[in-house]
C-alpha cells in the first residue's frame, strides 16, 4: 500500500481584505420590506468572523493568544436599502490595527450592479479571554497590518493649513 503524499494547507485569504456574497434573506427585513438596520452589523460582524477564519486567525488561533475581539464601536452610513431577493456583495477591509484597537471597513453592495448600499465603520478591542480587559493586540496582528494602519493614520492627519499672515504653523 502506498501512503498518500502529503497535503498541502489550503490557501488562505488574504488577511487584510476579504469579499462574500449571500442573498438577503426574508427574516432580515423590516416591516417596510428593507433590510433591518441592526442587520448591517450582524452582517459586518458575521464577514469578520468567515474573514478572521478564512485568513487563519480565528477562533482557535485566538484562543491559543488567551484573546479575542469584541466590537467597541460602530458607525453605519446607509445610502439605499436592501431588499429580499437582492444578492449583496460584502467587502471587509482592514484599516488599523494598534495597541488593543483594531478597525475594519465593510462596504455593502448590491451584487449585479456594485451598487453602494452602506458602510460600516467599526472599532474592534483585543480582549483578554481570562477577564475581558482589553490588553495588546498580538504583534503577529500588529506587524501584518503595520502598511494599513500607516496609511490609515496619514489619511486621518490634517495637511498644511492655510493660516492668517504672520501665523506659525510648526
Amino acid at each position: 500500500m502506498v501512503p498518500d503524499p502529503p497535503r498541502a494547507d489550503p490557501p488562505r485569504a488574504d488577511p487584510l481584505e476579504f469579499t462574500l456574497r449571500w442573498p438577503v434573506r426574508g427574516y432580515e427585513l423590516d416591516s417596510r420590506g428593507h433590510v433591518n438596520n441592526a442587520v448591517y452589523l450582524s452582517w459586518a460582524e458575521e464577514l469578520a468572523t468567515a474573514h478572521a477564519e478564512a485568513a487563519g486567525y480565528g477562533r482557535e488561533w485566538s484562543e491559543r493568544r488567551g484573546g479575542g475581539w469584541v466590537i467597541r464601536r460602530t458607525e453605519i452610513t446607509y445610502h439605499k436599502p436592501a431588499v429580499y431577493g437582492d444578492e449583496i456583495e460584502l467587502t471587509v477591509t482592514v484599516e488599523l490595527v494598534r495597541g488593543a484597537r483594531g478597525v475594519r471597513r465593510t462596504t455593502i453592495r448590491r451584487a449585479p450592479n456594485g451598487e453602494l448600499l452602506a458602510e460600516v465603520l467599526t472599532e474592534w478591542v483585543w480582549v483578554r479571554l481570562s477577564d475581558g480587559r482589553p490588553t495588546q493586540v498580538p504583534r503577529e496582528l500588529i506587524e501584518l497590518a503595520a502598511a494599513a494602519t500607516a496609511a490609515t493614520i496619514a489619511r486621518r492627519r490634517p495637511g498644511p493649513r492655510v493660516g492668517r499672515p504672520g501665523q506659525s504653523h510648526d
